[in-house]
C-alpha cells in the first residue's frame, strides 16, 4: 500500500505523444510503489498541480517485438538469461490532473501543464484529505484504496442530496449499507443523528436488533406480515393510488363515501376498517351497478392482501427516532403488491410527518429499489414509485432523506436515481447497467467505469457530492456482529439433511 506523505520522489514527468496537457500527464516511476487510483503532486509554475493516478504501464525494449523473443527463445534460449533485460525494464504512470492549489494556497482549475522533468511526490495526508472534502466527524467508510488514509464522508454532504448504492449481486453492498448504518447508529447527540428506516427485502438487517450484536439497544425489526395500515388514517387521494384501474367516476363516489364514513366516525371516537368502507359502498343505494361492482372488486382486492385495519402498526414515531434504527422486514411476504403498498404508504407517511416536523430528519434506505421504482411501471403495479420519485424530489427540503440501494441501475427510476447526487458503485460488470451508470454519474469518465467491473468484494468508488473527486475506497470491517437470514447453499443443505434425519430418528425411536 502506497502511503501519504512528503516522502521520496516518485517519479519524473516525462513527453509523451499525448502530453503532458492541462487535463493529463504521465511520469516514470522510480520504484514500484505506485498504484492505480493514488493520488499525487507536481510543484508548476502556477502551483501545486494535485493529480491522480488512471492507470500505469510496464514497458522493456527488449520485448517490444513479440517476433524477435518468439524467433530467440523458440531454441530453448532465454533473453533474461543473455541480456540484461532488467536494466531496460521501465513503468509509466498515467494521471489526471485534479487541480492546482495556486499561491494563495485555494485549489483552481489547472490551466497550464506541467514540465517534463518535473518530481512528481505523494500528497501528505492533511491535504488529501482536505482535497476530497473528508471531514473529522464524517462516517468511515473503510479507507482509500491506494492510501492509508481514512475516508470520511461528511454526513450533509452524503444525506442532504440524497445516495445511491449500486453493485451487481454478492459485491459487498449489503455489508457496506450495514456500514453506513454502524456510522450513523454510533454518532454522538452533538454531532447530529437522523433515524434510520430500512426497507429489508431480504432479512439483511435483523442482525441489528441481535442483542449480542452491540446494537440492539437501538435497533428495531418489525414483521412485516404484522404491518397494518389502519383506514382512519388514509386520505380518499392515497386510497384512489392503491386502486388506479377506478374509473374517475368510481373514485369520486369513493371519495364521498370515505369522506362521510371518516367524519362519522370521528364524531363518534371511533376507528373503522376496510370492512367498514366496503359495507358502506355495498349498502350505498346512490351509486349505480356499473360503478359499484367494479369498485367493490377493487376494494375486495386491496382485502385480500390482509394489510388494511383499524390502526396503524408502526407508528410514525416509532419507525423514526433520533439514533435509532427500524427494519421493515419484508422477507417474510411474497405478495409483491402488498410491499409495494407498505413501501408506498409508510413512507408517503414519514415524508408527511416530517415536513410537519413532527418527527426526526430521517434517511430511508430501499434495499432492491428497482423493484419499487422501477423505470418503465404501470402505477397498477408499482406504487412506492411515486413516492420515491417525491422523496427524492423534495425531501432533502425537509431532512427527508433516499438512499437507493440496486443491483440493477438501468432499471431504476432515472427521476429518482438522477437526484442522488452521490453514488456509490461496487462490482458492476452488465454492460447496460456499466452504461447507464456513465449517463447518470457526474464526473465520472470511461477509464472509471472500466475500472467498476474490475472492483473486487468490498471495493467501491465515491463519485460525486459526498466526495470532492472520485475516490476508491476499500470498505472496514463490520464492528458488529453480522446475522441475516439465509447462509451458503452448503450450510443451507446441511441444515436440512440434518433436520430431516433428525425427525426421521425421532420418529422411529417414537414407534
Amino acid at each position: 500500500m502506497a502511503e501519504g506523505g512528503d516522502g521520496a520522489e516518485l517519479g519524473t514527468v516525462v513527453a509523451t505523444w499525448d502530453g503532458p496537457t492541462t487535463a493529463n500527464f504521465s511520469f516514470v516511476l522510480n520504484s514500484n510503489s505506485v498504484r492505480k487510483g493514488q493520488f499525487v503532486k507536481v510543484e508548476t509554475e502556477d502551483g501545486l498541480l494535485i493529480g491522480s493516478v488512471s492507470d500505469i504501464t510496464r514497458a522493456n525494449r527488449y520485448f517490444e517485438r513479440a517476433e524477435s523473443v518468439a524467433e530467440y527463445e523458440k531454441n530453448g534460449s532465454r533473453l533474461m538469461e543473455s541480456f540484461p533485460t532488467t536494466d531496460w525494464e521501465y513503468t509509466v504512470a498515467n494521471c489526471r490532473a485534479l487541480g492546482l492549489y495556486n499561491k494563495e494556497n485555494l485549489l483552481v482549475r489547472n490551466v497550464f501543464p506541467p514540465a517534463p522533468g518535473s518530481k512528481v511526490l505523494p500528497v501528505e495526508e492533511a491535504r488529501l484529505k482536505s482535497l476530497l472534502g473528508f471531514e473529522e466527524n464524517g462516517l468511515a467508510l473503510g479507507k482509500l484504496a491506494a492510501h492509508d488514509v481514512e475516508a470520511r464522508i461528511g454526513l450533509n454532504r452524503l444525506l442532504q442530496k440524497h445516495f445511491a448504492i449500486l453493485g451487481m449481486s454478492g459485491c459487498g453492498k449489503s455489508y457496506l449499507t450495514g456500514v453506513v448504518i454502524e456510522e450513523l447508529l454510533d454518532r454522538k447527540r452533538e454531532h447530529g443523528r437522523p433515524a434510520v428506516i430500512v426497507v429489508d427485502v431480504h432479512g439483511e438487517y435483523v442482525g441489528f436488533a441481535d442483542r449480542n450484536g452491540g446494537y440492539g439497544d437501538r435497533a428495531t425489526v418489525f414483521d412485516g406480515r404484522k404491518i397494518r395500515i389502519g383506514m382512519s388514517g388514509v386520505s380518499p387521494r392515497v386510497l384512489a393510488e392503491f386502486v388506479p384501474d377506478a374509473s374517475p367516476v368510481a373514485k369520486r363516489e369513493l371519495a364521498r363515501i370515505m369522506e362521510r364514513l371518516h367524519r362519522e366516525k370521528r364524531e363518534a371516537r371511533e376507528l373503522y376498517g376496510l370492512d367498514d368502507l366496503v359495507n358502506r359502498v355495498d349498502s350505498d343505494a346512490t351509486l349505480k351497478d356499473n360503478v359499484k361492482g367494479p369498485l367493490l372488486g377493487m376494494l375486495y382486492a386491496l382485502k385480500g392482501l390482509r394489510l388494511f385495519g383499524k390502526a396503524t402498526f408502526p407508528a410514525s414515531k416509532d419507525l423514526a427516532r433520533p439514533g435509532r434504527l427500524a427494519v421493515i422486514d419484508l422477507s417474510g411476504i411474497d405478495d409483491a403488491r402488498r410491499k409495494q403498498v407498505i413501501v408506498a404508504y409508510f413512507g408517503r407517511r414519514l415524508f408527511k410527518q416530517r415536513k410537519k416536523e413532527r418527527i426526526p430528519p430521517f434517511l430511508l434506505m430501499v434495499e432492491e429499489s428497482h423493484n419499487f421504482a422501477r423505470e418503465k411501471a404501470r402505477g397498477s403495479e408499482f406504487f412506492a414509485k411515486p413516492v420515491i420519485e417525491l422523496i427524492a424530489r423534495e425531501g432533502r427540503k425537509f431532512g427527508a432523506s433516499l438512499c437507493l440501494i440496486s443491483q440493477r441501475p438501468v432499471q431504476l427510476s432515472t427521476t429518482a436515481l438522477s437526484q442522488a447526487n452521490t453514488h456509490i458503485i461496487m462490482r458492476v460488470t452488465n454492460p447496460y447497467d456499466i452504461k447507464h451508470i456513465g449517463e447518470s454519474c457526474e464526473g465520472i469518465d470511461q477509464g472509471m467505469l472500466g475500472s467498476i467491473t474490475t472492483l473486487r468484494t468490498g471495493e467501491a468508488m465515491i463519485v460525486g457530492e459526498a466526495a470532492n473527486f472520485p475516490a476508491f475506497v476499500n470498505v472496514r470491517k463490520r464492528r458488529g456482529a453480522r446475522s441475516a437470514r439465509g447462509g451458503s447453499m452448503e450450510s443451507i443443505a446441511k441444515k436440512f439433511e440434518d433436520a430431516m434425519e433428525s425427525k426421521k430418528k425421532d420418529v422411529e425411536a417414537f414407534l
